[in-house]
């Protein structure tokens, strides 16, 4: 099977300010990042940097000001199945059960048939199998993400977009989440960009981490993690990837 590679070569993005005027905002510039089958991309950086900026772009739910997002050498500007995207509340439709939102892109493209059971193996592998008949509205909120990231792994996509998924849950929910997602990426392998706030999450979860800089959002270091999965949070190597990655967020300190 073919390598996958996504390519974000010389990006940038600006929005126009609303109200009178032409002023404009540049949340991008000069992005250059390749990506490949199988990495585990962790994004950081202080708030208003353009990390979801980024998502959005590879989504093909905007489209760069300058420059050009790719896969596989094909411009992307719009959005496809091969891409998913999954953001900090999970969307699930309210009238379905739990299986029936999680194979609903495939019911609605007529491919549900002779695909049930693959739709059971990451059910099971998530932990929702048993609760397949249940409502949205029956689970708890690690459950309901856990619902919406199978929705988009179920079609099986190249590229797998995660927006603070993990955001809106506590810490004793957060961590056991971390390992289902890794489990899932661990079994299929697509290529993952996650943007986070936390330090520690970036670590643990990604093979590389990137460090984002503001105004304009840039890519301020492309760390490897040379680390083993499962990983230890208390490890001294994992805690020096951390201080180092402190380091390099203390921008107003630097700059000062």
């Amino acid at each position: 099977m073919s390598e996958n590679i996504l390519k974000l070569d010389h990006v940038s993005k600006s929005f126009a300010n609303a109200g009178a005027g032409s002023s404009v905002t540049e949340a991008l510039a000069d992005i250059n990042v390749e990506i490949r089958s199988g990495e585990f991309i962790s994004v950081i950086g202080p708030s208003g940097c353009g990390k979801s900026t980024i998502l959005r772009l590879i989504a093909g739910l905007i489209v760069p000001t300058t420059g050009k997002v790719t896969l596989n050498g094909e411009v992307i500007d719009g959005p496809a199945p091969v891409r998913g995207m999954v953001f900090q509340k999970p969307t699930l439709f309210p009238w379905l059960t739990v299986e029936q939102n999680v194979a609903f892109s495939l019911r609605m493209r007529g491919q549900l048939r002779g695909h049930e059971a693959e739709v059971e193996e990451l059910m099971r592998t998530a932990g929702l199998w048993d609760f397949r008949k249940n409502w949205p509205h029956q689970l708890s909120g690690g459950m309901a993400q856990r619902a919406a990231l199978l929705r988009t792994m179920v079609n099986n996509p190249q590229v797998f977009l995660l927006d603070e998924p993990l955001g809106a849950l506590d810490a004793f929910t957060r961590m056991p989440m971390q390992d289902v997602i890794l489990s899932m990426w661990s079994s299929h392998r697509p290529m993952v960009v996650m943007v986070t706030h936390d330090v520690d999450e970036a670590f643990y979860m990604g093979s590389r981490v990137i460090v984002m800089a503001p105004r304009p959002g840039r890519v301020h270091n492309d760390i490897k993690v040379d680390l083993p999965y499962p990983r230890r949070r208390t490890s001294r190597e994992f805690m020096d990837y951390r201080k180092f990655a402190m380091e390099q967020l203390n921008f107003d300190n630097r700059e000062a």
